[in-house]
């Protein structure tokens, strides 16, 4: 969760338009990984995030898993790239078989349809055959795997920064700018 939630921060300060696609799961992890209580509503989990991360208005529209008429739902309206930010292996799974159970399957779904660019960041580890077949499936589709495995090259001294390298992974395969770490062999003076 530090992940996805540092993502939409700097996609925000970025000035990124964000729709946040938003399941019941969220709040279990929130609460259990960073002691967030994320409230249960699509809505006030936008005022919630667009207060803490300093949005504009109408920068960040969060939806929840049954909102079938929400935008990403269609390839009349697809987004720009999605990123699947934490992804569970069923999850992934979902999205490598092309089921649609809910709006971040059918969101994957429409991005994969429409070649856009996706990107799902595996949240576990070890990973078994089958994850390894789902994922290998995926990105002969064309889509990103970016496991959660943060460097050690620029020597992190928090959680943070550990969270960071693989956040600027991310904003990296999305063309946003970001300066959250130094590129690799810059700043070894």
């Amino acid at each position: 969760m530090p992940y996805g939630l540092r993502l939409v921060e700097c996609l925000l300060a970025a000035g990124c338009r964000v729709w946040l696609l938003y399941s019941q799961v969220a709040q279990i992890v929130a609460k259990q990984e960073m002691d967030l209580a994320l409230p249960s509503r699509p809505t006030e989990v936008e005022a919630l995030l667009s207060e803490r991360f300093g949005a504009v208005a109408g920068q960040l529209q969060v939806f929840g898993r049954e909102e079938w008429f929400a935008p990403p739902a269609s390839g009349s309206n697809p987004p720009d790239a999605m990123v699947v930010c934490p992804c569970s292996m069923g999850s992934l799974a979902s999205i490598a078989a092309g089921l649609a159970g809910n709006l971040i399957e059918r969101a994957a779904d429409v991005a994969i349809k429409e070649g856009r660019k996706l990107i799902l960041v595996p949240r576990e580890t070890p990973f078994s055959q089958l994850h390894l077949e789902n994922m290998l499936r995926l990105a002969r589709m064309g889509v990103v795997i970016l496991p959660a495995n943060p460097g050690f090259y620029h020597r992190p001294q928090t959680v943070g920064e550990l969270v960071d390298f693989v956040v600027a992974r991310v904003l990296d395969q999305l063309a946003v700018p970001h300066a959250l770490m130094p590129r690799w062999g810059e700043g070894d003076e």
